[in-house]
């Protein structure tokens, strides 16, 4: 359990249209400018950790949402806050999640300047039959555009976001996608396949949605594995594809158990050994004052289950013996068998003290998960 360093999560709930694949927290807003409440909100939670915490933060993400949809004004009171409040390690990773068609030259510039790093660009898709029928804002050359304006200002260190599974798409499409996005040369590159969740307009078409098979999903991942291990993108995790010292820290940081504050509505917190989250009303968010939380309590057993289940999600896989001096036992007692079987299946290895998926055991690591966990 690493508890040298930090993460600081900043949710910022607002989007110009919520997209018809979206569960999360986020609110329409047709691209109005984020109430000032809210800012003042998260400045007053911020302050309240000053003085709580003396870990390094050693990575600041801001997510939504749109976070992109901050006036470059919100944004500077938001991280001089921060700077102010919270001890920031020196070489810090600044993460800011972007959709194309929310950014000038203006914000970008401010953006750079205010000492953001890495920029995660939602994509998802070229085309823009798959992009409509998504709901996203954008067409592929305003992606283009707010790319370049990314390179211009010097970001050195941005990820691209990709969806496989979506409707209308095939497999020639996707590798259109790939391709295309490839040639951009991204650090970093997400492919994320789609899931109908409950509460979405997709949820609610779902017997009517043109969406790919099972096999042709499969297909598509395994398209993308291949294709981005020649163009030079290490599959460190069963989502995330990134060139050399590029693999995100922040998300890293959740994966290795790694504790982190959340700010925000619907924010998750895992902060001094406890786990707690904000309400996801954002009226009553605003409402609220200071470190307005809900606990959420856990037994050892939820803990050793999250820990495997993260880790299992990199490449590198789990420690056996990091997780006994956690737990006070072994994980593999009473699944030697089922280990066995999933080795001899190409799906999971045992290499001395790690334990870890394989490529196609990512693909089917949801089934895997719920044998061994």
């Amino acid at each position: 359990m690493a508890t040298d360093r930090l993460g600081l999560y900043v949710h910022i709930p607002y989007c110009v249209r919520k997209c018809n694949y979206c569960d999360f927290c986020s609110l329409p807003n047709g691209g109005a400018q984020v109430p000032e409440a809210y800012v003042d909100r998260i400045i007053d939670e911020i302050l309240s950790y000053s003085g709580r915490v003396s870990t390094p933060v050693d990575t600041v993400y801001f997510g939504g949402g749109t976070p992109s949809l901050l006036s470059s004004t919100q944004m500077a009171r938001i991280v001089y806050t921060i700077r102010k409040s919270l001890n920031i390690s020196p070489h810090s990773e600044w993460t800011l999640e972007v959709n194309p068609g929310t950014l000038t030259k203006e914000k970008v510039d401010a953006f750079f300047n205010l000492g953001f790093n890495r920029v995660s660009l939602g994509l998802q898709s070229i085309h823009e039959n798959e992009m409509k029928t998504l709901g996203r804002i954008h067409t592929f050359d305003e992606f283009i555009s707010s790319y370049n304006m990314l390179r211009d200002a010097g970001f050195g260190n941005i990820s691209v976001d990709l969806m496989y599974g979506i409707p209308h798409q095939t497999l020639a499409s996707f590798k259109k996608t790939l391709d295309t996005v490839i040639s951009l040369s991204p650090e970093h590159i997400s492919v994320y396949g789609l899931i109908v969740e409950e509460g979405t307009p997709f949820y609610q078409w779902r017997e009517s949605l043109p969406l790919p098979t099972l096999d042709e999903e499969c297909d598509m991942y395994e398209l993308a594995g291949r294709q981005l291990a020649v163009a030079g993108y290490e599959h460190y995790e069963i989502s995330n594809y990134a060139r050399d010292s590029y693999r995100s820290r922040h998300n890293s940081l959740y994966w290795r158990f790694g504790e982190y504050i959340g700010v925000g509505a619907a924010a998750h917190s895992f902060f001094a050994g406890q786990r707690y989250f904000n309400t996801d009303n954002v009226d009553d968010y605003i409402a609220s004052s200071g470190i307005s939380v809900t606990q959420t309590p856990e037994s050892e057993c939820d803990l050793e289950y999250e820990y495997a289940m993260l880790g299992l999600r990199l490449k590198e896989g789990i420690s056996l013996s990091d997780y006994e001096s956690l737990f006070g036992h072994s994980f593999i007692d009473g699944k030697e068998q089922i280990i066995s079987r999933l080795e001899e299946a190409g799906l999971l290895t045992l290499d001395g003290d790690r334990l870890a998926l394989t490529e196609h055991g990512f693909y089917l690591s949801n089934s895997i998960l719920v044998e061994i966990l």
